[in-house]
C-alpha cells in the first residue's frame, strides 16, 4: 500500500461519523495515539495552518498538506536527536535553520522560552512541532502583510487585530 492510501485510510478512521472532515478533538485524539500530546490548541492552529476552505476542520487534502509539513519537521528534529529523545536549544535552532526560518537571538529566545515545556533548555518532539507550528502560523500571517518581500510591515490597528486574532495559541 503506498502513502497515500495508508494516510487515507489513517483519515477515514478519524472521521469517525463519515463526514470527510477531522475536527480538532479528532486530530488531537489521533496524534494522542502517536505519542505526540499537544493542547487542544495547537491542533486548532494546526488545523487554521491548512484549513484551505476556510471551515473550521479539515478534509483529507487539507490533512496531506499538514502531514506533509509534519514529517518535514519531524525529519529535522530527528536529524538532531542524539537518541536521547530531544533537543538542546542550540539544536532547535540549528532544526529552524533547516527548515528556512531565520530569527535573530532575542526572538529565538523569548520563542523558546514559550516552548520549553519542563524549563530544561529539552525539547521533546511535540514541543518542538508545537514550536513549529506556531513559528511557520506567524509566518504565514506576516507574509500575507509583506506583500514587496522585504521583511518589513506597517500594521494599522485593524490589521494587528486581526494578526491577533488569527494567531492565538
Amino acid at each position: 500500500m503506498d502513502n497515500a492510501a495508508v494516510l487515507r485510510e489513517w483519515f477515514q478512521r478519524v472521521d469517525s461519523n463519515g463526514t470527510g472532515n477531522i475536527t480538532a478533538p479528532q486530530l488531537k485524539s489521533a496524534l494522542a495515539v502517536g505519542n505526540l500530546d499537544f493542547s487542544i490548541s495547537i491542533v486548532q492552529q494546526m488545523i487554521r495552518m491548512y484549513d484551505f476552505d476556510r471551515n473550521g476542520t479539515m478534509n483529507f487534502e487539507e490533512f496531506l498538506a499538514l502531514n506533509k509539513f509534519l514529517l518535514k519537521v519531524q525529519n529535522a528534529f530527528a536529524s538532531l536527536d542524539r537518541d536521547c529523545g530531544f533537543l538542546s536549544t542550540d539544536d532547535v535552532y540549528e532544526a529552524l535553520v533547516k527548515l528556512g526560518f531565520s530569527l535573530d537571538s532575542p526572538a529565538f529566545y523569548t520563542l523558546c522560552e514559550s516552548f520549553d515545556q519542563q524549563k530544561m533548555g529539552k525539547f521533546r518532539l511535540d514541543d518542538f512541532i508545537s514550536l513549529c507550528i506556531f513559528v511557520q502560523s506567524t509566518s504565514n500571517l506576516f507574509n500575507s502583510f509583506d506583500t514587496s518581500r522585504q521583511g518589513r510591515v506597517s500594521l494599522d490597528f485593524n490589521q494587528f487585530v486581526y494578526c491577533t486574532a488569527n494567531c492565538r495559541i
